[in-house]
């Protein structure tokens, strides 16, 4: 166990008698996964995790306590995300204890997948589930299988979004643990969506069409979604009007990703749950970047960051400094 998870455990037991629960993460289903948990003793504190397994977005939940007294356990872009919901007045933020902790970047549950049964590890192939256990060694992951131990760079599985991350360290906290790190990039180049960019219109949408082809319509992506508080009157389900059909076509599919991507404008944290939860596997991070780009942009604003600052497409000005179209 890392100093700082102990450190978050101690930090943890702490706040415990002055809340309803801490929600953190523990023991997930298998060796490679830690899950969402909810803290209300101590023994549940001492089996919590963090770390490289520690993907899960906790503040999704934040909105099902409002009215009660919380605290969440966060790395920088979930701080970001309870950021976002402060500034939207979905949480209160004088309800929420925020313990926070300097990110060391989390795995890509797809890539180490994609590891595992390429045979290439020395485990042979070997499915996800049937890793005995892992341990951490520095830069480096340890599994073990079938009385074989594979080594695997930390690097050559990790999550996308943490090769670009500019909030490591939690941006809103009421309980600091650890040491700060530095960001790894000063600022987003957006290099994923300037080689998408690059393509033709038509491979652009050749592109989409297949992607949304593997599509299942199961939602995961809206519901692993911390900001996507209104699932329950979400156009996906909606009759009355009636958005979207029970058609199984890409043009259905397509047309609720946009419409949930523009619902996400000016409020994705970047966080990549919605990546991280589709069960297909669509790169769904590049149409909620495209719009975060636009936005940043427009109006200098990046989500989540300040809880006090104006929110860009909820707020009303005559002339925006950024867009002159008087000028036009």
């Amino acid at each position: 166990m890392s100093s700082v998870n102990k450190e978050i455990i101690a930090a943890i037991k702490r706040v415990l008698p002055d809340v309803e629960c801490v929600i953190g993460w523990g023991p997930g289903p298998d060796a490679l996964h830690a899950a969402p948990c909810f803290i209300t003793s101590e023994a549940e504190a001492d089996a919590s995790q963090t770390g490289f397994f520690a993907v899960n977005n906790p503040a999704l939940y934040l909105p099902e306590y409002r009215g009660k007294k919380v605290a969440v356990v966060a790395k920088g872009c979930d701080s970001r995300s309870i950021g976002q919901l402060v500034a939207e007045e979905l949480v209160n933020r004088e309800e929420v204890h925020i313990i926070g902790y300097p990110c060391e970047g989390v795995i890509s549950q797809d890539r180490l997948a994609g590891l595992l049964l390429s045979g290439e590890t020395g485990l042979g192939v070997v499915e996800p589930g049937s890793v005995e256990s892992v341990r951490e060694e520095g830069d480096v992951l340890v599994l073990a299988a079938g009385g074989k131990e594979a080594r695997i760079k930390k690097a050559d599985v990790l999550a996308g979004k943490c090769a670009r991350c500019r909030y490591p360290n939690a941006v809103h906290v009421d309980t600091f643990v650890g040491e700060q790190r530095a960001p790894v990039a000063d600022k987003d180049d957006y290099a994923d969506l300037l080689a998408f960019e690059k393509l033709s219109y038509e491979e652009r949408k050749e592109f989409w069409e297949k992607e949304m082809s593997r599509c299942i319509r199961c939602y995961a992506c809206r519901n692993a979604c911390p900001l996507c508080v209104c699932r329950d009157h979400c156009i996906a389900q909606s009759r009355d009007p009636q958005w979207i059909t029970q058609a199984d076509g890409v043009r259905e599919k397509l047309f609720f990703q946009v419409i949930h991507s523009m619902h996400l404008a000016g409020r994705c944290t970047g966080c990549g749950e919605c990546e991280r939860a589709c069960p297909v596997g669509l790169p769904l991070l590049l149409l909620r970047r495209t719009l975060s780009r636009r936005v940043e942009d427009l109006f200098g604003f990046e989500a989540g960051v300040k809880t006090d600052a104006e929110q860009p497409l909820q707020t009303f000005k005559i002339e925006e400094p950024r867009i002159k179209e008087r000028h036009w």
